[in-house]
């Protein structure tokens, strides 16, 4: 699974969010969890584990602050993972395919 994910994951512009964030669908993933990590247990609905990062304020939506702020960043800013029906992002681009 892990390898599949990995596929679906890259860099992404703000321009290619919104239409993620209309339909409500964009998880952010704070930069100390492994992407490809948090997309596996989304993935496999581990409900256990994405809600203790869900308390903790690790994973969740973006704010309309969050939001804002990055309607003014330029460029690919981010790292998006595709989970369907769920686009995980992180601030940041992730490189080597791992965290």
């Amino acid at each position: 699974m892990r390898a599949t994910l990995a596929a679906s994951m890259g860099p992404i512009e703000f321009s290619d969010i919104r239409a993620h964030l209309a339909r409500d669908a964009v998880i952010l993933v704070d930069a100390s969890l492994d992407l490809l990590e948090v997309g596996e247990a989304v993935a496999r609905d581990d409900k256990e584990r994405v809600a203790a990062w869900i308390e903790r304020g690790l994973v969740g939506k973006p704010s309309l602050a969050v939001i804002e702020a990055w309607s003014k960043t330029p460029g690919a800013a981010w790292t998006a993972l595709v989970v369907q029906p769920f686009v995980l992002l992180r601030e940041g681009l992730v490189t080597d395919g791992a965290s």
